[in-house]
């Protein structure tokens, strides 16, 4: 079963966030950064399923130079090569773009199973996987918390998250796209002789180019106008008269004000 992950790079969970100049999103200079958290439980369901049906995993990110650390770290997990995407073009593409990126490179690619992580953590649109499937014409699911292939590789069983402690079980077709649920699985580490080997996997660059797609393919649907910090606003009110009247305007604002109650 062959498999291509979707990786995201995104800034560290214990990064300090400060707004741009120009108040369109963070300043990333001085951020650490790190593999977007339910992409490394994606990364984790196709190295489970490759080793049990064979196959290789393919680690694919789409950003600057600096996300190579993220593929590394696929690699050294277990992928056995990378799709790394980049190009000037690529900066600043909301999920319809991405998502027309890498299916362009992914056509070209012979694949089983596409895995992403259910959303991002930066911008947590949780839309890039699902429209990378309707590009591809392929059938597809999210919220996935549990995968079983069937019938030697031919469909897969998907567990799918619903509300309240609720769960659906569904069938798909293979090829398909899956977005994957945090805390599907426990992730490995990485050993030292994967750390190792990774020098010896390769990592392909493909630029704008590459993909077929010129920028006017890339023109964005959505975009950020503004990102702020909300202002804390706090106030005090006090009741006054007798304890029995204090409670009664106490119960007053906090199902007509407040509307807790």
């Amino acid at each position: 079963m062959n498999i291509i992950v979707c990786i995201k790079q995104v800034p560290s969970r214990e990064a300090s966030l400060r707004i741009n100049v120009e108040q369109t999103w963070i300043r990333e200079e001085d951020l650490s950064f790190e593999t977007n958290e339910s992409d490394i439980y994606a990364l984790e369901a196709a190295l489970q399923l490759k080793e049990k049906m064979g196959g290789e995993v393919v680690a694919c990110t789409l950003g600057p130079a600096s996300a190579h650390s993220v593929i590394r770290e696929a690699l050294a997990k277990g992928a056995e090569r990378a799709l790394h995407l980049s190009d000037a073009a690529f900066v600043g593409l909301d999920a319809f773009a991405t998502a027309r990126v890498m299916a362009a490179v992914f056509k070209k690619e012979k694949f089983d199973l596409i895995v992403t992580g259910l959303q991002s953590d930066d911008h947590g649109f949780g839309q890039t996987g699902v429209i990378l499937a309707e590009v591809l014409n392929l059938p597809h699911t999210t919220l996935v918390m549990g995968v079983e292939v069937l019938d030697g590789g031919a469909r897969v069983k998907i567990k799918r998250e619903l509300e309240s402690g609720w769960f659906q079980w569904l069938e798909l077709p293979l090829p398909a796209v899956l977005t994957i649920q945090s805390g599907i699985n426990q992730p490995r580490y990485a050993s030292l002789k994967g750390i190792m080997g990774v020098k010896k996997k390769e990592i392909k660059l493909i630029d704008l180019a590459a993909t077929g797609l010129t920028p006017s393919d890339l023109a964005p649907r959505q975009s950020i106008r503004k990102v702020y910090v909300p202002q804390k606003a706090k106030q005090t009110q006090f009741l006054d008269g007798t304890p029995k009247e204090a409670a009664a305007k106490l119960v007053d604002k906090l199902k007509n004000e407040a509307r807790v109650i």
